[in-house]
């Protein structure tokens, strides 16, 4: 089910996508603004779920970063 919402954007947001669907990018303004949404609720919901993780186990030690770098080859 969908349901049909004004909303109010910079000119310049506007632009852009319009831009994205007119660049193929996008299939419409809706998809557009309906993926950028989707995008947000993952990231709030990872963010919800680190906090969780540091709140249970304590937050990630600098020893770990480190060694995770290594592993990842960004030291």
């Amino acid at each position: 089910m969908t349901r049909k919402i004004a909303v109010s954007l910079p000119d310049e947001q506007v632009d852009a996508i319009r831009r994205a669907v007119d660049e193929g990018r996008a299939a419409s303004v809706s998809g557009f603004i309906s993926a950028a949404v989707a995008r947000a609720e993952r990231q709030n919901g990872l963010a919800r779920l680190l906090d969780d993780l540091d709140s249970e186990l304590g937050p990630v030690s600098a020893n770990d970063l480190a060694w995770a770098d290594k592993m990842l080859g960004l030291e």
